[in-house]
């Protein structure tokens, strides 16, 4: 509906912002419970939170990139970050590595946060309730707190990215665990209906807290039960393959004339009323009623 706007590329990674981002420095500033520096202060936690989940989606990417999978672009919405990966790798345990690449990345950074936040704690500083009894603190003060929740964040980020709620990161690293032993489609379907029941359990919390959990209610139905449906048709075409008969000299040369070349792939074949299983262009085998 709303084309979203790109921002540049990182390690050659297109990267994108949806309009609906711009929901997120509204909401922080609607949030704010003194003046301007507090405001400001929020308005920068939610980008540098914001920039925190780019990282996590750089980290699937790059792990990725080491089994050969490529990265089509990230998009940054409201909810979350979105890595558009070209695939989740040939066996189990590279999708739970390409998974758990993206927590790892916030457990990184709360882990660099945490030696600071400490400081902070021993010196007294103030926790983050007093952001809410405060008309603006000091510099010092929001600087301090701008630590302390940044630290925060990361930690709920991994929390909440781990749930079990395929296709999110907690999902796919349940799909991963149980593809070693039930099969990819399978484990996708077990995962995908796991996934509906948090989907449900977010629609609850969103109508009773926070509005913005509908939406990823919605996500987590929908680009689930999407991914689960374009897995059958795979394996569904996969067995049409393994069950193809090949295609003798004569039907070869028939089918090719027809074929735009370079092609790979199924096609339905007019002529011989089969589909045509094409390698580069070459009709290779045929699935069926035998002629």
């Amino acid at each position: 509906m709303f084309k979203a706007w790109r921002l540049g590329k990182i390690f050659d990674i297109p990267i994108y912002v949806h309009p609906t981002f711009l929901l997120v420095p509204l909401l922080a500033l609607a949030q704010n419970p003194g003046g301007p520096l507090t405001g400001l202060m929020l308005l920068v936690l939610a980008l540098a939170v914001f920039g925190c989940v780019l990282l996590h989606e750089l980290g699937h990417a790059l792990m990725a990139r080491m089994y050969g999978i490529g990265t089509a672009d990230i998009t940054l919405y409201p909810i979350g970050g979105v890595a558009r990966l070209q695939g989740m790798g040939e066996e189990p345990k590279q999708e739970l590595a390409i998974a758990l690449a993206g927590p790892a990345v916030n457990v990184a950074i709360a882990a660099l946060l945490t030696p600071l936040v400490l400081l902070l704690v021993l010196a007294g500083s103030p926790g983050s309730a007093a952001l809410a009894r405060s008309t603006d603190l000091g510099l010092w003060t929001l600087g301090g707190q701008f630590l302390v929740n940044l630290w925060f964040a990361n930690i709920v980020l991994v929390l909440f990215n781990l749930l079990p709620a395929f296709p999110m990161d907690g999902g796919r690293v349940f799909r991963a665990l149980l593809s070693m032993w039930l099969g990819q489609l399978r484990a996708t379907e077990i995962a995908a209906n796991v996934g509906m029941v948090m989907a449900g359990l977010f629609a609850v919390a969103g109508v009773l807290w926070q509005p913005m959990l509908l939406l990823l209610a919605a996500f987590v139905l929908f680009a689930g039960q999407q991914e689960l449906g374009a897995l059958r048709r795979r394996v569904q075409q996969s067995s049409a393959v393994s069950a193809a008969v090949p295609l003798a000299e004569g039907q070869a040369q028939t089918a090719a004339a027809g074929a735009p070349g370079g092609f790979s792939g199924l096609a339905w074949d007019h002529h011989f009323q089969v589909w045509v299983q094409w390698d580069k262009g070459r009709p290779v085998a045929y699935w069926g009623p035998v002629r």
